[in-house]
């Protein structure tokens, strides 16, 4: 929390000094190590234990936190062996970072894809050090990678000091993690999973100080919870259950008023607020929902609950591999009402308007997944049932009023995400939202019987076994030689849809990384500014190698004299993005076309057609398009 909170200050300080670049960053860490030693006793006053290789082998020995360490470790050899495919990451969560290192501070990018602006970017901080000491993205998993292991201690803190039986807490902390959108985005570059541990880490802190009376734990569920609204927007309700289990501790805070105020510092670079303002102060609205334009909390309230009352909970139990996946969507769309759908298509993503379940999970949609949501169920069902048949006042006991309420709030604050996201990747954005959602579900003192049960036990293992398969599977990420298979096998895997699909999405995530190596390979010797038509596109690949040229947008609103005066003399644009014919694009841009090429960017889209240029200088005379080179490739 602490390494965390100096990355997002680091990053707004450093930008005020125009010193973002790996100098910065260097002396930035020197002075948080120093601060950190001489802050050592206040700061960790807990006395670390010593590490024993005979107590780590007991432990792993034993099947839970085996199947979790085989897991863990197939997910970031994942993530250590392929490039970073993260589609979104790609589009806009590094590109901004490379315009801020570029430039030497954080600034509004000059773009119409206003997603580089608007974004909360907490896990960007992390990245920024990152990228500016290693000039690649390859290092950046790591941050999931370290994230995900943090996750069993903070399972087991939280649910036990919230009332969770200690036994029943201990096989949860290995198996909740295994929920897809953890596993499959534990070698991802995402930014969804990473802030679980925000979530988790603040509520724990809080309960901590209840016990502890430290302001040193006060003061760390303060920067936890900044931290988590910096990391996404879409977290901002899980502030209502750390409030509940902040609220007794106050008192602790405020009798130190010189850590209050340094915390509070802190605490504002770290969380959401600055760009809140510079939402505001460049877009007119804090969110940056009306800059990118994006319907948010579009249509009647009650369609909002009815949708994603019905996809979310579909998200998370459709099974791993999905084949009947197109004879559900012939079913859903012969079985919802004409009234009905032409108000989903209306306010909602396609996807969700038509009830689209994948053929595999993928961490672009991935949620809690099918074996961990199940077991979830019928562990609630089998509690509900032994407390039926045990006496009424032992089966009642379920805590005190505070820890009710603890375990009520995230429902409550998943209630309000419900009635504001018309968005197709619902259960992927509920990744901090699970754990604390699975509190009250495992409060009663009967779930340390159930998980006694073999076909617990049974079930768990199997689930534990279905990720695994995922990840061995997983497009973005193949743990098996899908590449040679598909070459070996190609004419036959053609013949089918759902090979076809297969080969597609392997190609897709395989080659997002360096989609536009065509164009960098076609560039002149002098490329060392280029214009890019930025849209919703794996801008990464144009940048590579970091640091050998600078990417600045071009706003379809540009004139030829505001490119001139940029310093833009070579421009990839891409057609679908213009308002007129390409013959009157170049033409009123005095440019000239030097290369079109065709590059696939999503499995399931056609090529896009991109334009290489060349604007002529002031007092040039134009050539004539129509003469212009025109060299076709097709990848």
């Amino acid at each position: 929390m602490v390494f965390s909170s100096l990355c997002s200050c680091a990053g707004w300080v450093l930008s005020a000094l125009h010193e973002l670049d790996a100098a910065g960053y260097a002396a930035t860490f020197l002075l948080g190590l120093a601060a950190g030693w001489l802050l050592r006793g206040r700061l960790f006053p807990g006395s670390f234990g010593g590490w024993s290789l005979r107590k780590q082998r007991r432990r792993f020995a034993r099947a839970f936190p085996l199947a979790f360490l085989v897991l863990a470790l197939l997910a970031i050899l994942g993530g250590a062996i392929h490039a970073p495919n993260n589609y979104d990451a790609l589009a806009y969560r590094i590109p901004r970072v490379l315009h801020w290192l570029a430039e030497g501070q954080w600034h509004w990018i000059h773009t119409d894809f206003q997603r580089v602006n608007t974004r909360a970017c907490g896990i960007e901080w992390l990245s920024a050090p990152l990228i500016a000491f290693t000039k690649t993205e390859r290092w950046l998993f790591l941050i999931n990678a370290v994230s995900f292991l943090f996750l069993p201690g903070l399972v087991f803190s939280v649910f036990t000091r919230v009332g969770v039986r200690p036994r029943v807490a201990w096989h949860w902390m290995w198996l909740l993690p295994t929920g897809y959108c953890y596993l499959l985005q534990a070698g991802s570059i995402s930014n969804d999973m990473f802030s679980t541990v925000y979530a988790l880490a603040a509520v724990d802190f809080a309960l901590r100080a209840r016990e502890s009376r430290r302001v040193s734990d006060v003061c760390l569920s303060v920067l936890s919870a900044a931290l988590l609204t910096g990391a996404k927007t879409s977290n901002l309700p899980l502030l209502l259950p750390w409030a509940v289990a902040f609220v007794p501790a106050w008192r602790v805070w405020l009798a130190r008023p010189v850590a209050m105020g340094a915390v509070i510092v802190a605490a504002t670079g770290a969380s959401f607020l600055p760009m809140a303002v510079c939402n505001a102060v460049h877009g007119g609205d804090w969110t940056g929902a009306t800059i990118e334009q994006v319907p948010m909390a579009s249509g009647p309230l009650w369609l909002r609950l009815l949708s994603n009352g019905i996809m979310w909970p579909l998200n998370n139990v459709v099974p791993p591999v999905f084949p009947l996946a197109p004879a559900w969507s012939r079913a859903a769309d012969a079985l919802t009402p004409a009234s009905l759908g032409a108000l989903l298509e209306k306010h909602f993503e396609p996807a969700v308007a038509h009830w689209r379940l994948p053929e595999m999970q993928v961490e672009e949609w991935a949620g809690l997944g099918f074996g961990v949501t199940i077991l979830l169920g019928l562990s609630l069902l089998a509690a509900v049932i032994g407390h039926r048949k045990q006496d009424g006042p032992q089966a009642a006991a379920s805590g005190s009023l505070a820890k009710r309420l603890l375990c009520l709030s995230p429902w409550v604050s998943l209630f309000y995400v419900m009635t504001k996201l018309n968005l197709s990747s619902g259960a992927r954005y509920l990744a901090p939202y699970y754990p604390l959602l699975s509190l009250g579900l495992l409060l009663s003192p009967f779930q340390e019987v159930v998980i006694r049960r073999r076909w617990w036990r049974s079930w768990a293992l199997f689930s534990c076994g279905l990720a695994g398969l995922l990840l061995v599977l997983s497009p973005a990420r193949p743990l098996w030689p899908a590449e040679w298979f598909i070459q070996r096998h190609s004419s036959r895997l053609q013949s089918s849809r759902l090979g076809s699909l297969a080969i597609a999405a392997y190609a897709a995530k395989g080659n997002r990384g360096e989609v536009f190596a065509p164009v960098i390979s076609m560039l002149p010797a002098d490329a060392s500014v280029v214009g890019f038509s930025a849209d919703d596109f794996p801008e990464t690949s144009l940048w590579k190698p970091f640091g050998a040229r600078r990417i600045l947008h071009l706003k379809t609103s540009d004139t030829p004299e505001e490119i001139r005066q940029r310093g833009i003399k070579y421009a990839l644009v891409v057609e679908d993005k213009l308002t007129e014919s390409w013959g009157q694009w170049l033409q009123r841009m005095d440019a000239r076309e030097l290369h079109t090429v065709s590059l696939k960017m999503w499995g399931s889209h056609p090529p896009f057609v991109w334009h290489l240029v060349e604007f002529n200088p002031h007092g040039a005379s134009q050539d004539n398009p129509s003469q212009a080179p025109n060299h076709q490739n097709e990848l």
